[in-house]
């Protein structure tokens, strides 16, 4: 009988052991689906002081999470979460986010608003936010449909010091009104 115990539970442990040993690491989806309770499913978030990730380039995913992982870029959450994944994650989940379609909000904004921002936009901020804001230049990340209030804590982040504004976006910021940059998020949040 005593053998048999042994022998049990030394099949066991082989099982367990070959069990982990075959365990694939996780998939892109499958880090990315950690986000959906703040930034939504697909990357389409559904509350207005969190960002959607859909559509978002590559480099501007990754970029990102290294900003909140060494706590250049502020945070009540994502500090901590970006320290639990490596840059390989990162890059995987960037390359999924990217490929996922835009996802447009519905919000109320104000229409003179909207159409002055339009004309700031593309004054001052089309080479970077492309098309609208559709599309971003390398890490910019897409503007487009974001939320107003997303934005608005964005943009008072970079104004009051908490986050580093990148010196190109400075030249173009720094000269404008807060009613000018009111109107300019206006115009982001507005695009579909």
């Amino acid at each position: 009988m005593k053998m048999r115990w042994s022998g049990l539970a030394f099949t066991v442990g082989a099982l367990t052991l070959s069990a982990g040993a075959l365990a694939a690491p996780p998939t892109a989806a499958m880090l990315v689906n950690a986000c959906a309770g703040c930034h939504g499913v697909n990357g389409g978030s559904a509350g207005p002081s969190m960002p959607s990730l859909a559509n978002q380039s590559k480099e501007a995913i990754v970029v990102a999470m290294k900003k909140f992982k060494s706590g250049e870029r502020p945070s009540t959450v994502m500090g901590k979460l970006a320290k639990g994944y490596s840059d390989a994650d990162y890059a995987a989940m960037g390359e999924l986010l990217s490929k996922q379609k835009l996802h447009a909000t519905t919000q109320t904004l104000d229409a003179a608003k909207v159409a002055k921002g339009k004309s700031l936009e593309e004054a001052n901020c089309s080479r970077c936010h492309m098309e609208g804001g559709k599309e971003g230049k390398e890490d910019s990340p897409v503007m487009a449909s974001q939320w107003l209030p997303y934005l608005s804590i964005q943009m008072n982040q970079y104004l009051d010091g908490t986050r580093k504004m990148p010196e190109k976006m400075a030249e173009k910021v720094k000269p404008m009104s807060k009613t000018d940059l009111d109107a300019l998020m206006h115009f982001y949040a507005s695009v579909k």
